[in-house]
């Protein structure tokens, strides 16, 4: 006689999910990532911060995860930070990062803003206005300039102007991604209320071209992020830290380059990077201005 109960009720093994991991390294980065400029001993707590940040980016980026599972892997990642523990080999970078700021003695407050972020990435962000963009990077970009300055023993002077770079950053890498957001994540971080006054469906995104009126959307976000870039201006004459001034000075360099750039190029057509040449002179503007600041 069949044995029924062994036959229906032994249900086969599920496939094991693969923990998450980060897909990107600092080399992909548009802007310098702990650098030669800073000083050789913080560089591995740069590169602690920024990857626990890159663990938790892809992981709410992942297309093959629920919104439920993004959050619950981002909960894990910050009781990790905070408490110590953890259960699972895809947290070092928490536990990693938990060390650096023991040993440096930052918060982790920084960290912790940037999830704020992330678990809205994790449900499919989408920007209404200007200033529901930049509260974004409030949380998104700012508490990575915050987290340098204090990592580097610098004030509260430096904050709103590494603020206005930082959220500057944030807007040109999502003009940049602007379709592979919409296409591949169903996100927009242009102002949605654009597309309306335009007359202009957001669906548009979808397209390898741009027509005259999505380029007028770009444009717009691009004249509010070099106004961003002008109160980021002031910024290396306020920090006391030489590398860190150099380093600050040649990323806004490369800011204001890749925005020009992106007032040439359409970003519907090709992601618009900056070329080999274009990066030179930019490193070179920003060395130069870094001398003048101090």
């Amino acid at each position: 006689m069949t044995d029924f109960n062994t036959d229906f009720n032994t249900a086969p093994a599920k496939p094991r999910k693969p923990s998450p991991i980060a897909r990107k390294d600092e080399s992909t980065e548009n802007f310098p990532v702990a650098s030669r400029l800073l000083p050789k001993h913080l560089r591995p707590h740069v590169i602690a911060f920024y990857r626990f940040l890159r663990l938790a980016d892809d992981i709410a980026d992942d297309m093959d995860l629920e919104p439920e599972t993004k959050l619950a892997y981002l909960e894990a990642l910050e009781r990790a930070l905070t408490s110590g523990q953890a259960k699972h080999a895809y947290l070092k970078p928490a536990l990693d990062l938990r060390e650096s700021l023991k040993e440096t003695g930052v918060s982790d407050r920084h960290a912790r803003q940037v999830l704020r972020a992330f678990r809205r990435d994790a449900v499919g962000a989408r920007c209404h206005s200007w200033s529901d963009l930049l509260l974004y990077c409030r949380f998104s970009a700012n508490p990575v300039g915050r987290y340098l300055l204090e990592l580097h023993g610098e004030g509260v002077a430096a904050g709103p102007a590494s603020d206005a770079l930082c959220s500057a950053l944030q807007v040109l890498n999502h003009l940049q991604d602007a379709r592979e957001d919409w296409s591949q994540l169903g996100r927009c971080y242009i102002p949605l209320t654009w597309f309306e006054e335009a007359g202009v469906s957001v669906e548009r995104l979808v397209e390898h071209e741009s027509d005259p009126r999505l380029r007028a959307i770009f444009d717009q976000a691009l004249e509010h992020t070099d106004r961003l870039l002008e109160r980021a201006a002031p910024l290396p004459g306020l920090i006391q830290h030489r590398g860190l001034r150099m380093e600050a000075s040649v990323i806004l360099s490369l800011a204001q380059a890749l925005s020009q750039r992106l007032k040439a190029r359409d970003p519907m057509k090709a992601r618009v990077m900056l070329g080999t040449h274009h990066k030179l002179v930019a490193v070179a503007r920003g060395l130069a201005r870094s001398f003048s600041a101090s």
